[in-house]
């Protein structure tokens, strides 16, 4: 706080300063001195008032800059405001220095403009002087606008992190709480957990494994509320708080309730979804008949983002090889499929139409695996890069992943530094719109060989934009972490899609589903013995 305090001042003096040059300057330009000095040189002379508001941004293009990339700068700045509001904590007069700062610099730049029109009345000057100090006036306004918006970032977070302190004072009580099951509930180990809605609220609820309750059970549970707390290395309440909880209950008395009260959203929300997971249910039961273990626990796995029944061992042998990324339901994963399905298609259909084939498969998928919010959050990133590749181009790929990315931001501002998958998706997606091209580029002269080029081209390039995250996330670099994910990850798209088609299959006629799963088993024994191979190295 002392830090940005001192940043404030020194945000505050600069203005001053830019202040008293503005007036020195407009004076001079009306002095008889100037006529014949070189516009350029008072080009230079300018850049002294704009030192504190470039921020990475080269204003002296910015009269040439397009809409679409002033745009760009606005949303990342919004972005960029919500990250450092999750990342610190800024207090409301913290958030009002910046806001009047932003609009300090705004009610300059009107003061910068009035040199330029009095210097048109008089005719002096060179005829481009209306470019020359409408620059500044440009700089200046764009400049405050985008404190504005950083301020909003902020702002944005912090009214989403605002608590019920009605509900939180209920924490340490004895309570006796009617709602129903928001959530699948997770297995782990000897207990299970699922969120449970209560007047508006979201509470963690831990219990024994069995009996097994389902979403959209209606219960009343009784016990004591408890406030979750943070470890020593993960702010664990405010990861919590992306899904909305609030707070913990642990072993509470649970009974069945028939006279939960909800509005008709709540009961259109649990018709839909308990429909779905019932969907999802066959499609994992048919799988696991379909395919034998541990593939098919491992097909859930990096289909679904069920890792409860992947064997101890495995998964060791995941996080000793800095592979456990793969396991993780991402934009990446979602697009993996849809790729598959439109480079089989365009042999056949039409790319728009294979396209729009590949998009029933998505929305297919989302249902499949629950349509949780952040499996909606990557299909999202999924579909729009998908989007790119079935019709060739989007008209702005950057302006239309970074509005998708800022529009969930907005929507639920955790996401951005608290859920995993976001994070993956977002950096997957940005790895294909920046990277792929330029590997793509380097390697023109190998062969397409029916697609099968571009699809590993395109697994490379997101795994490499992944691979931080991964290795901050999923555990410490590996030695044998970049053989082992250049030989297993180059056959995913062909494990995702197998499996995806034996469980389909399944579910219809599962001889025709175990059929199908010969060739899904065969692919994924080979990445599970490649792993358990480097694993046994360490």
């Amino acid at each position: 706080v002392r830090i940005l305090r001192l940043r404030f001042a020194v945000v505050l003096l600069r203005l001053v300063s830019s202040l008293n040059f503005v007036s020195n300057f407009s004076q001079r330009i009306q002095s008889p001195e100037i006529e014949g000095k070189l516009w350029p040189d008072l080009m230079k002379e300018r850049e002294v008032i704009l030192p504190f508001f470039h921020f990475g941004i080269n204003f002296d293009n910015v009269s040439s800059m397009h809409k679409s990339e002033i745009f760009f700068y606005l949303i990342s700045t919004f972005i960029l405001g919500v990250f450092f509001g999750s990342v610190f904590d800024f207090s409301i007069s913290v958030v009002l220095i910046l806001a009047i700062v932003g609009i300090s610099v705004i009610v300059l730049s009107g003061f910068i403009a009035t040199p330029e029109r009095e210097l048109l009345k008089s005719g002096a000057g060179n005829p481009d002087s209306r470019l020359v100090l409408g620059l500044n006036n440009k700089h200046i306004f764009l400049s405050g606008f985008i404190i504005l918006v950083f301020v909003g970032g902020i702002a944005r977070f912090n009214s989403s992190n605002l608590d019920n302190r009605n509900f939180l004072g209920q924490a340490g009580k004895e309570v006796a709480l009617d709602g129903y099951i928001n959530s699948e509930p997770e297995i782990d180990g000897n207990f299970q957990r699922f969120i449970f809605k209560t007047n508006g609220e979201g509470v963690l609820i831990i219990v024994k494994a069995f009996p097994r309750y389902k979403f959209g059970n209606d219960l009343r549970i009784v016990g004591t509320l408890e406030l979750p707390k943070n470890t020593t290395d993960f702010d664990y309440v405010t990861y919590l708080k992306k899904d909305g909880i609030r707070l913990v209950l642990f072993l509470p008395e649970i009974e069945n309730n028939t006279q939960t009260s909800l509005s008709f959203w709540d009961n259109l929300k649990l018709g839909l979804y308990k429909n779905i997971f019932i969907v999802k249910d066959r499609f994992e039961q048919a799988i696991n008949l379909s395919i034998p273990e541990p593939n098919a626990s491992f097909i859930n796995g990096i289909l679904l983002g069920s890792r409860q029944n992947i064997p101890d061992d495995l998964k060791q042998a995941f996080n000793k090889t800095s592979t456990t990324h793969i396991l993780a339901i991402s934009g990446y994963n979602i697009m993996i499929i849809s790729e598959a399905v439109l480079l089989g298609l365009i042999w056949f259909v039409r790319r728009r139409v294979a396209f729009w084939i590949s998009v029933g498969i998505i929305i297919l998928f989302v249902i499949l695996t629950g349509a949780s919010a952040s499996v909606v959050r990557a299909a999202v990133m999924g579909l729009l890069i998908s989007f790119a590749h079935g019709y060739g181009r989007l008209y702005d790929q950057k302006n239309s992943i970074i509005l998708a990315g800022a529009a969930m931001i907005w929507i639920n501002p955790f996401v951005l530094v608290f859920d995993i998958g976001f994070q993956l998706s977002f950096a997957a997606v940005l790895g294909l719109i920046y990277l792929y091209p330029r590997i793509n580029s380097k390697l023109y002269k190998i062969p397409k060989f029916g697609g099968i080029k571009e699809l590993l081209l395109m697994t490379l390039s997101a795994q490499l934009a992944v691979l931080p995250l991964a290795l901050y996330y999923f555990g410490n670099f590996s030695l044998v972490s970049l053989p082992t994910n250049v030989l297993i990850l180059s056959f995913l798209p062909y494990a995702m899609l197998g499996g995806f088609i034996s469980g389909l299959a399944g579910m219809i006629f599962l001889p025709l589903g175990q059929a199908i799963g010969y060739i899904a088993w065969a692919i994924t024994t080979y990445q599970i013995e490649v792993v358990r191979f480097f694993a046994s190295i360490l």
